[in-house]
């Protein structure tokens, strides 16, 4: 992410409620994923602690001795807890302070082993408990600079239990000058202990066209503007109207890294869709195998949003996220047992609570496959 960009159109709002002159000590900041939560706190966090003392210049600053520190990832008062798999994310991989040399797990070669080597990954995308004791532990001590001190946790859902504990301590009684900037997506999964002791500000959603203008010109900087209006427009309905999530996945398509998530997530949720596009005659076994290696919140999600538009068109004939597979819904939603339905939709829900938890991949995709043929039987 670059430092310098200005807060997303659709979030100024929400910056400009912030109550910079008295600040709270723990602010979390929650909505729907993709919207530019992340990139608003870390922009939040350089704004708390830019040093620049002119009145008439906005934090951040970007010239400040403070803000320079920030941006190289080198601020001693910044920290951040963030799954390893988000490190890339951070301001010159800003770890513990700035310390961009910290320790970084490896996941070893297992050719044949490829269950265990997602259910690494899988580990890789929870705020390790090590971590959290690590950062939580230094708050004994003054901050470096004499200001404020960050501590930004991300998303706040990936946190396990004995971490989230050793936060919660922290937030009952925090250290002077120490303010914690909290980010989640799912509001319910976060603990109402935690909940109760930070000041909730909701980040909204964009109205289409502000968030397809915004994203059409992030591309074009990216030099991706190559790249049809019609796909961009799909993109944007499949992911929920969530535009940095379509820009972040244009971008891991054109870099072709093979090992990004967002690419696996993206040639599998295309496998997936072409699949499920078969009705009772999907070849589960088929698409589970070709899918299995991507990230199980992509794949339930894709489930969870094709089941939606089963629905709709089955109750209220309206399509929500993928309107350029009208025709095969619409058919689809003729066919389907709407009871069955809706007990698969259970399913899905039932999934999405677990799915970070270290499960067979290619198992849990087979037995929620088969079962989605199985709602167009009697």
């Amino acid at each position: 992410m670059s430092l310098n960009q200005p807060i997303a159109p659709w979030l100024q709002g929400l910056w400009g409620e912030l109550p910079f002159a008295a600040f709270p000590h723990a602010v979390l900041i929650y909505g729907q994923a993709g919207i530019g939560k992340y990139d608003f706190a870390i922009h939040l966090a350089q704004a708390l602690l830019c040093e620049c003392a002119e009145p008439n210049i906005s934090k951040p600053c970007q010239q400040c001795e403070a803000c320079r520190w920030f941006a190289t990832g080198n601020h001693p008062d910044f920290m951040a807890l963030v799954p390893e798999i988000q490190h890339k994310y951070l301001p010159q991989a800003a770890l513990e302070g700035g310390q961009a040399d910290a320790p970084v797990r490896t996941t070893k070669a297992r050719d044949d082993e490829a269950d265990a080597e997602a259910t690494d990954k899988k580990e890789k995308r929870f705020i390790a408990i090590a971590e959290a004791r690590s950062v939580i532990s230094s708050l004994g001590l003054g901050s470096h600079r004499g200001g404020n001190r960050v501590i930004l946790v991300s998303p706040l859902e990936q946190l396990k239990p004995d971490a989230a504990n050793t936060l919660l301590k922290s937030l009952e009684e925090p250290p002077p000058q120490t303010i914690f900037i909290l980010v989640a997506a799912r509001l319910d999964r976060v603990l109402p202990t935690i909940r109760s002791r930070c000041r909730l500000l909701q980040a909204p959603k964009p109205e289409r066209a502000i968030g397809l203008s915004w994203l059409q010109n992030k591309l074009a900087t990216e030099k991706l503007n190559a790249i049809s209006t019609a796909e961009i427009e799909a993109l944007y309905d499949e992911f929920g109207d969530a535009p940095f999530a379509v820009y972040e996945t244009l971008l891991a398509r054109s870099s072709e890294d093979e090992k990004d998530e967002l690419l696996l997530g993206a040639l599998a949720t295309k496998s997936l869709l072409q699949g499920l596009a078969n009705g009772i005659q999907i070849d589960w076994l088929s698409i589970a195998e070709k899918i299995h290696k991507a990230p199980v919140p992509i794949l339930l999600i894709t489930l969870q949003r094709w089941c939606a538009d089963l629905q709709g068109l089955s109750q209220a004939n309206v399509v929500r996220y993928y309107p350029k597979h009208t025709e095969v819904l619409r058919v689809l939603a003729k066919q389907v047992r709407l009871v069955k339905l809706m007990r698969w939709w259970k399913m899905l829900l039932q999934a999405r609570r677990h799915e970070n938890h270290p499960l067979a991949t290619r198992i849990q995709m087979e037995a929620l496959l088969l079962q989605y043929q199985n709602i167009f039987s009697d």
